[in-house]
């Protein structure tokens, strides 16, 4: 496996990035989407990061359109959609691909290092009850599924996309991982 630390990304301004630049720190990386019903987790994303960023806690977005076309806009349509409706200060990303044959190196090493997310099957039972058919494990079941990466940068949860992101199991997982070693 390639340390995801070292895979090149974009931010949404276009500057060179990577999971390097935030070494020792706490991360929720979030496939995200301005068209979808779960958009609203944008709120609560933001609020979980203001609430443990002192402590070393980062959220880092990643719009992509891979599910019904939800995310369609420009990286600065995106960027201005997300500070204008819900006041995002975290890290936004280039718009990329999350699932299928082109899918982004950073999410190929995300599903490969853990192939489930936690509460996928009521999210998989609500798309086929829409009469979608979800993508198979490990791929991304759908926009505003969730990766809590370690301070050591081993990937150590996933979250399905409806699982809130100020749930018990996210805010338990964060604060584990933030207050593991005090």
């Amino acid at each position: 496996m390639t340390d995801i630390r070292d895979i090149p990304l974009d931010t949404i301004k276009g500057e060179h990035s990577s999971l390097a630049d935030y070494a020792g720190q706490v991360l929720l990386v979030v496939n995200v989407a301005s068209k979808c019903g779960l958009t609203p987790q944008y709120e609560g994303l933001e609020r979980l990061y203001e609430k443990y960023k002192e402590d070393g806690f980062v959220v880092l977005g990643f719009p992509a359109n891979d599910f019904a076309g939800q995310e369609p806009g420009t990286d600065e349509e995106i960027a201005s959609f997300c500070t204008t409706n819900f006041g995002v200060a975290f890290p936004m990303f280039s718009k990329i691909t999350v699932a299928g044959p082109e899918k982004h190196p950073l999410y190929r090493e995300l599903t490969a290092a853990i192939p489930t997310a936690a509460g996928a099957e009521g999210m998989r039972s609500r798309l086929q009850g829409h009469g979608m058919t979800p993508n198979p494990e490990p791929e991304i079941l759908w926009n505003f599924e969730k990766f809590l990466i370690g301070r050591d940068g081993t990937v150590v949860a996933r979250f399905a996309p409806d699982t809130l992101p100020e749930s018990d199991a996210i805010v338990t997982a964060v604060e584990r991982e933030l207050f593991a070693s005090e």
